[in-house]
C-alpha cells in the first residue's frame, strides 16, 4: 500500500473582531511556547517529540492552565520538527565545507579516491561537523529562530462541522469557523480522499481571516506493471518513451529562468539606487514575480500527462537516480555564473518528485536506475556516440546509427530497468518502433522523438490527440 497526501489551502470568511481577537491571543500563547521549547531543545539537543513532551509538558500546563492540553503536544511536535531539520541541514552544509577545504588543502579531487577512502573521508568530516554543531547549540550560538507561526491542531483540537465549516478548541472554548470551499477542495472530497487528523492554521491579520491547511490522504495498492515507461528530464524538455515511441515535451525552462533573472537584476539595480539595498519597496516588487508558480504549473501538467499514460497502459515509470545535491555535482567544473544559475533553477529533482507524488495517487510503481552514461552510449552496440559542436544529434562510433541524445537516454533507462528486473536481456516485443527496420532498434532511420511544443501539451489534451495535431502542423508546413 502506498499513502498519498495532498494539502489543500482554504480561507475562512471574514471573522468578527471579537472572534478574531481570540485567535490572536491563541497565536501569542502558541508563539511563547514555541520560543521556550526551541531554546530548551536546542541547548539540550533534543530531537525527539516524546522526550521533549516528557520533560516540558507539566511545565507548559502550569504556565498555560486555561489552554487545551493538546496544544502542549502539538507545540512539542512543531519544535521537534524544527530542531531536527535545523540540525540535519547544519551538519550537511558543514560537512560539505570541510570536504571542500580538505580538497583545496591536499590539492586533489576526492573523486580520484577509491570508494572506501571516499566514504571514510566523508564519515570523518561528518563526525567533525556533528561535534562542532553540538558545541554551538549547547553554547546557544546556533539555534533555529521562530519567525513564521502556523498553529498545529491534532484531532482533539479541531472537528469538521459539515463540509464547509470547522470547530477549533481555544482558551475561550470551541469556536466555529466557516470557510469558502473551491474547486480543488471539492475534487478531493468527491474522489474518495479522506481528511487527515492534523490541520494547520495561520492568521491573515490584514483581512481578519484564517488560512486553513487541510490534508487529504489516500491509500492505494501498487499494481504489477505490464511494461515500463522511461522518463528523461533535461533543462528545456522532458522526454518520455512509450512502447518504443519517444515524446519530447518542450518546457523552455532556460528562457523562463533567464527572463526572470534579468528582470530581478533590473529591479535590484533600480530600487537599490533609489531606496537602498534593504528597502521594503523592492521586496514588495520582487514578491509579485511568478517564476515559482510558472515552474510548478509546468511540473504538475507534465507529471499529469506521464502518469495518465502510464496508468492507462499499466506501466511502471522509470526515472534517473539523482542525488540529493545533484546540481552541485553538475556545476563543479562550470565557471560561467549564468549557466550555474540555470542548472540550479532547472530543478531536475523537482520534476521527478512531482511525478512520484502524482504516481502515488494511482498506485503506479516508480523505478530508479543509475543514469551514468545513459545519453552517450549506443543501446545497440554499447559503443560511444559522437556529438559535434554541442549538437543533440549524434552518431554511433561503431554501427553508424543517428541518435537523438534524449531518445538514447530514454532507451538506456528502459534497458537498465529491464535488466534490473531479473531478465538477462531486454525484451523489445510489443514495442512500436520508430524506424523502418524489422529488427528492434534497427539502423535504417534516424531515431527522432515526436516534439510537442509547450502550447500543445499545456492545454491538457490527451497524448494521441496531441500527437495527431503535431503531425497535421508538420504537414501544413
Amino acid at each position: 500500500m502506498v499513502r498519498a497526501a495532498r494539502t489543500v489551502i482554504v480561507k475562512s470568511v471574514k471573522l468578527s473582531r471579537k472572534v478574531f481577537r481570540v485567535f490572536v491571543e491563541l497565536e501569542g500563547m502558541y508563539r511563547n511556547m514555541l520560543e521556550q521549547l526551541t531554546l530548551y531543545a536546542s541547548r539540550n539537543i533534543i530531537k525527539s517529540f516524546t522526550s521533549l513532551k516528557t520533560q516540558k509538558y507539566r511545565e507548559l500546563r502550569s504556565i498555560y492552565p486555561h489552554l487545551p492540553s493538546h496544544y502542549a503536544y502539538t507545540a512539542c511536535q512543531d519544535v521537534a520538527t524544527r530542531i531536527k531539520s535545523f540540525y540535519r541541514n547544519k551538519i550537511r552544509k558543514l560537512t560539505e565545507d570541510i570536504v571542500d577545504e580538505l580538497q583545496e588543502y591536499l590539492g586533489y579531487n576526492i573523486k580520484e579516491l577509491c570508494e572506501g577512502e571516499r566514504k571514510h573521508l566523508y564519515r570523518t568530516a561528518y563526525k567533525i561537523a556533528k561535534q562542532q554543531i553540538e558545541y554551538e547549540m549547547r553554547d546557544g550560538v546556533a539555534r533555529p529562530c521562530v519567525k513564521r507561526i502556523s498553529i498545529w491542531l491534532d484531532d482533539h483540537l479541531w472537528k469538521l462541522n459539515g463540509l464547509t465549516s470547522i470547530r477549533i478548541a481555544t482558551h475561550k472554548g470551541w469556536v466555529a469557523v466557516e470557510f469558502g470551499p473551491h474547486k480543488q477542495y471539492w475534487r478531493y472530497v468527491n474522489r474518495g480522499w479522506r481528511l487527515a487528523s492534523e490541520v494547520k492554521i495561520k492568521l491573515d491579520k490584514r483581512n481578519r481571516q484564517l488560512i486553513i491547511y487541510l490534508t487529504f490522504v489516500k491509500e492505494v495498492e501498487e499494481y504489477k506493471p505490464r511494461g515500463y515507461l522511461s522518463v528523461d528530464v533535461n533543462e528545456n524538455n522532458v522526454t518520455m518513451l512509450v512502447s518504443g515511441v519517444a515524446y519530447l515535451f518542450e518546457t523552455n525552462i532556460e528562457k523562463l529562468v533567464l527572463g526572470y533573472y534579468y528582470r530581478r537584476k533590473k529591479i535590484q539595480e533600480r530600487y537599490d539606487e533609489l531606496y537602498g539595498v534593504k528597502s521594503r519597496v523592492k521586496r514588495k516588487v520582487l514578491k509579485k514575480l511568478k517564476e515559482r508558480k510558472k515552474k510548478q504549473d509546468i511540473r504538475w501538467k507534465i507529471a499529469s500527462i506521464i502518469v495518465r499514460v502510464a496508468y492507462e497502459k499499466r506501466y511502471a515509470i522509470v526515472l534517473e537516480e539523482l542525488g540529493e545535491r545533484s546540481a552541485n555535482s553538475m556545476i563543479k567544473r562550470i565557471k560561467d555564473k549564468q549557466l550555474r544559475h540555470r542548472i540550479f533553477q532547472a530543478s531536475f529533482r523537482g520534476i521527478q518528485k512531482v511525478i512520484e507524488e502524482k504516481a502515488k495517487e494511482y498506485g503506479i510503481p516508480v523505478i530508479r536506475v543509475n543514469p551514468k552514461n545513459t545519453s552517450i552510449i549506443c543501446p545497440i552496440h554499447n559503443a560511444p556516440i559522437n556529438y559535434n559542436n554541442g549538437s543533440r544529434i549524434g552518431k554511433c562510433s561503431k554501427g553508424g546509427e543517428i541518435w537523438h541524445r534524449d531518445v538514447v537516454a530514454c532507451w538506456n533507462l528502459l534497458l537498465k530497468a529491464l535488466w534490473g528486473n531479473g531478465s538477462n536481456a531486454p525484451n523489445p516485443v510489443g514495442h512500436t518502433l520508430l524506424d523502418v527496420s524489422p529488427i528492434p532498434l534497427g539502423t535504417k532511420a534516424t531515431h527522432d522523438p515526436i516534439t510537442l511544443p509547450k502550447g500543445l501539451w499545456a492545454r491538457w489534451k490527451s497524448l494521441p490527440q496531441t500527437r495527431f495535431v503535431t503531425i497535421l502542423n508538420k504537414m501544413k508546413r
